[in-house]
């Protein structure tokens, strides 16, 4: 007997529950906002839920990348998207050799320029939140 997903809901019939991080994956890798737009006013039940899960990622976005309660100061930089190994280490809590191993080993997206790793700030919230849980 297959165990049930948590995700897995419904009485009428099977729905989703989708976590507001996941959304935020779906959003920034599915190409979620160009299906929505295609959507849009052809099908409202799927436009509406595609919206939802926009506000779902949004939320938390806004919360992973900007609480106020901060334990310390995010370091100065040129962009304010690119982290370096070291900077993204510093926020996560753990070495440069640990986020460069995360990113070796798919754990963490990151984009080579020169022979250097650059880390946008969603990707280091999603690791972190990854590792959390």
């Amino acid at each position: 007997m297959t165990q049930r997903s948590p995700h897995l809901i419904g009485v009428d019939g099977p729905a989703v529950l989708v976590p507001a991080r996941i959304a935020a994956i779906l959003e920034r890798h599915a190409d979620l906002t160009a299906l929505r737009v295609r959507t849009r006013g052809v099908d409202p039940e799927a436009s509406a839920v595609l919206e939802a899960l926009r506000v779902a990622a949004m939320t938390w976005r806004g919360s992973a990348t900007g609480t106020e309660g901060a334990p310390k100061p995010e370091p100065a930089q040129d962009s304010n998207q690119w982290l370096s190994t070291g900077e993204a280490a510093d926020l996560a809590g753990v070495t440069s050799r640990a986020i460069r191993k995360a990113i070796e080993g798919g754990r963490l997206q990151a984009t080579e320029i020169g022979g250097r790793y650059r880390i946008s700030r969603e990707d280091l919230e999603q690791f972190k939140a990854a590792r959390a849980a």
